[in-house]
């Protein structure tokens, strides 16, 4: 076990290495650099900079410099903590992302508990009761689910808040407690904003898993054991809950590793269309600047989280399913 756990962690260290890489290569292929966006807004808006300015600018940017020596500071820094500075922000990368990356955090653990409070046991009952009235309500409502795109449910959750309720559902806070400090207050305030939030972002993955959670029990629910313990006077329940429901539990336990980056980026599309105050955004934003220091700390930070969260998948899977532990202590 120790054995298939050093080598998973190997693993997870070349991967960061090779997303670092891919990602700081990928955000300059682009033509220009940030100061070329800056001009072109300079421009929009009728102001003009010399040739002089935007080489000084260059320079005070690093962006003259070769491609290989750009990444050889960013990562030198960030091994010392130092993301950089945001060039579209003028503010340390890790101050424009901390401000954010709290209250995506908080989205997305909200998204996630909605997707497994609901997905568990519809699942489960979906699977007991096959072909029953219940199970074809749920698996239209899966499919309805897995069809409507996001980010189109939270423009009608919007259209019905505005028309109906005469309410904006969109954002986090209130207007009076946007940009207030933290009290009790604002975070029951924050409390009465996140159910929009949870059902638009949770829902399709909760489509999901309730289709993967009925499949796999239903296999399980056939297996010679099942019916062997059912046989010897085993109740259904014990009999249901003991053994296949811990079987058909590893779908939940791999969308870990998909769940983890969510903290990052999250759903873009849903966080522009609610304006919620995430990270999302953010990296469009940065993307669209090219303010690379910026981007490429968000889509590392990305990638690292998707490599501990297969990390802790892995292990999660191997204390659900003994197969595992077995092939782990090969």
């Amino acid at each position: 076990m120790l054995t298939y756990l050093a080598q998973r962690i190997g693993l997870g260290i070349l991967t960061i290495w090779v997303v670092s890489v891919l990602s700081f290569v990928i955000i300059q292929l682009p033509p220009g650099d940030y100061v070329s966006t800056y001009l072109a807004q300079l421009a929009e808006q009728g102001s003009t900079a010399s040739a002089a300015e935007a080489e000084s600018l260059r320079v005070e940017y690093g962006l003259d410099q070769p491609v290989y020596v750009q990444y050889a500071k960013w990562v030198f820094q960030m091994v010392q903590g130092n993301f950089g500075m945001s060039l579209d922000w003028k503010r340390p990368v890790a101050d424009v992302i901390g401000d954010r990356l709290a209250l995506t955090m908080i989205v997305t653990v909200a998204a996630i508990l909605f997707t497994w409070i609901l997905a568990l046991p519809i699942g489960i009952y979906s699977a007991v009761r096959q072909y029953s009235v219940a199970d074809y309500i749920f698996t239209f409502l899966g499919f309805l689910g897995l069809a409507v795109p996001s980010f189109l449910l939270a423009l009608v959750l919007m259209y019905f808040g505005f028309v109906v309720l005469n309410a904006n559902i969109g954002g986090l806070f209130s207007p009076e407690y946007a940009d207030a400090p933290w009290s009790l207050a604002k975070a029951w305030d924050l409390a009465q904003h996140l159910p929009i939030p949870a059902l638009v972002l949770g829902l399709a993955g909760t489509a999901q898993l309730v289709r993967i959670m009925r499949a796999n029990l239903l296999d399980e629910l056939r297996k010679p054991y099942v019916i062997t313990a059912l046989a010897k006077g085993l109740s259904e329940r014990r009999a249901i809950l003991k053994y296949p429901v811990r079987v058909a539990l590893n779908p939940f336990a791999s969308s870990i590793a998909f769940l983890f980056p969510q903290v990052v980026s999250g759903s873009i599309i849903v966080s522009l269309v609610l304006s919620l105050p995430t990270v999302g955004p953010l990296l469009l934003r940065a993307l669209l600047a090219q303010d690379m220091f910026l981007a490429g700390t968000i889509v590392m930070l990305i990638g690292v989280l998707t490599v501990i969260g297969i990390l802790v998948s892995d292990l999660i899977l191997m204390w659900l399913d003994p197969r595992i532990r077995l092939y782990g202590r090969r």
